[in-house]
């Protein structure tokens, strides 16, 4: 079954029951009323900003509109603007879009921790109302699930000269105050729902993950949450790369790229413009140091000791560069051998080294292990090791290493533990009636074990607990890390594959920014 069949599926399976509502919970802007879902209420749609339409194009977030009544919170809002695409699950597409979605238990003693998603997508798609994203089941777990949309691609990161002008600032976060603006309203509103405002742990996949390593970082963010979990990803790559935070030195010339690619004589005409025509102009669109919400690259922070002092989980897949590499990218030996020099100059040699290979099977997976470490594995090493330095709060550092239970062989033989698979884990998405996969008990007793470490972990501070592995902090000179799979181990980061990766960053760094010439 897809999950946009799933999802309608479940939403029939409400409207049968009965569509029971929760008992209305009073927000900072009005009454709200949730679906009950058996033993969870659920409020869907729930607005945390005004609608960032009209002249509220490319500013921060503004309040919520209070309300009169009671405001059903039984649908979805709609995802930010992006292309459509079957992981929405048939949700539709907006500008009007900043909204969040709670999970809750039903019936619970005491106020629960809260454990706030970020949803990932490259910064230009994904909303919080994924089917794959949904809180349902850790929420069985005794704590209180949100996820939110945040504004994506141009919508969210645009900088332009004109808008840093506006806001005597700079530009290009928009899509970051957004997740700042959600956290505020989360922490305000936590208790009405039964939450513990003290207790909020911002955890987020692949994108996702970067924003919470910006969030970590960010003053603007100092003090909206209390632990920190990071799966796959987080900015500390040199800043010229791609995926990485953006000076706005190189921001703000794709902006006026953008302005004029659409034909908009000034900020104005921009802003009236079809949502259609910008979300088909061309450019990438990622975090910019604006100087408010980040004010230096998050390597920088994280090196100085100035980081956000919060417990916190990171950890990323196996052979997460199969999305780059694989399974229908297969590579001939001759052919990788020849890649390297050009992808990582005079380190090319060392890397045949530690990635060796010499069949055209080797090299697909020499392939996948350096683009995991350059795109994922460097990025988790890397926050672990600066974070560990403060030695104050813990960080601890986790693998997931179980191979991909995909039905068809072929593919499952191609693809080890690719990236987004440790998001079926934590959230316990084992749709029994999708045929592609095949699911095993080993796959069902990691996912308790890693939900259990997730939930534990938003509960304490420490997601060590009964019946479970022990798993210590991560020291830079005890470079420790859980290795997950169907038996759970300790082992340490790949030491000579980390370093010389840091190696190359070190280099590329010392290039400095380069603006593009005019």
């Amino acid at each position: 079954m897809s999950w946009s069949k799933l999802a309608a599926a479940l939403g029939a399976l409400v409207a049968l029951s009965g569509a029971a509502f929760g008992e209305p919970v009073r927000t900072d802007a009005g009454l709200i009323e949730g679906v009950r879902q058996g033993d969870l209420i659920v409020y869907k749609g729930v607005p945390f900003a005004a609608p960032p339409v009209g002249d509220l194009r490319w500013r921060p977030p503004q309040p919520v509109k209070p309300w009169m009544g009671v405001r059903k919170a039984d649908a979805f809002g709609p995802a930010c603007m992006q292309a459509p695409a079957p992981q929405l699950g048939g949700t539709p597409i907006s500008e009007d879009c900043l909204y969040l979605n709670v999970w809750r238990p039903a019936k619970a003693s005491g106020p629960l921790p809260v454990m706030v998603f970020v949803h990932g997508g490259g910064f230009t798609a994904g909303s919080g109302s994924m089917p794959l994203v949904w809180g349902d089941n850790l929420a069985r777990k005794g704590v209180i699930v949100v996820t939110l949309n945040f504004r994506q691609g141009a919508f969210g990161f645009l900088a332009l000269p004109e808008l840093s002008r506006e806001s005597g600032k700079g530009s290009g976060d928009y899509g970051l105050m957004d997740v700042i603006a959600a956290l505020k309203w989360i922490k305000a509103n936590a208790r009405a729902f039964g939450g513990d405002p003290g207790r909020i742990t911002l955890f987020g996949q692949s994108s996702g993950s970067d924003v919470v390593s910006v969030m970590l970082a960010s003053p603007e963010a100092r003090g909206l949450f209390s632990r920190a979990i990071g799966e796959s990803n987080g900015l500390f790559a040199s800043l010229w790369l791609p995926g990485n935070v953006v000076p706005e030195a190189i921001a703000e010339p794709a902006g006026t790229a953008l302005e004029k690619a659409v034909g908009a004589a000034d900020l104005a005409a921009l802003r009236r413009l079809p949502v259609e025509t910008i979300l088909k102009a061309p450019g990438n669109w990622w975090p910019v140091i604006d100087g408010e919400v980040i004010t230096e690259p998050p390597y920088v922070t994280f090196s100085q000791g100035r980081q956000a002092d919060v417990p916190t989980l990171v950890g990323s897949n196996a052979t997460e560069g199969i999305f780059f590499a694989g399974p229908n990218k297969l590579v001939k030996a001759a052919d990788w051998d020849r890649q390297l020099a050009p992808l990582l100059g005079d380190k090319a040699a060392e890397a045949r080294q530690v990635y060796p290979f010499r069949t055209d099977d080797e090299a697909y997976w020499s392939q996948a292990h350096l683009y995991t470490d350059l795109a994922y594995a460097w990025h988790i090493w890397t926050w672990a090791r600066l974070q560990s330095r403060t030695g104050h709060a813990p960080i601890r550092m986790w693998r997931l290493e179980q191979p991909w239970p995909a039905a068809d062989p072929e593919k499952r033989k191609l693809m080890g533990t690719p990236h987004v698979a440790e998001i079926f884990y934590v959230l316990q998405h084992f749709d029994p009636d999708d045929k592609t996969m095949a699911w095993t008990a080993a796959d069902r007793r990691i996912g308790e074990m890693m939900s259990s470490y997730w939930t534990n972990f938003a509960r304490t501070g420490d997601p060590n607990g009964p019946g479970l592995p022990r798993w210590p902090a991560f020291h830079e000179h005890r470079q420790t890390l859980l290795r997950i799979k169907a038996r759970p181990e300790l082992g340490t980061p790949e030491k000579a594959r980390m370093e010389l990766i840091d190696a190359w960053e070190t280099e590329v760094r010392k290039l400095g920014v380069k603006p593009p010439s005019d």
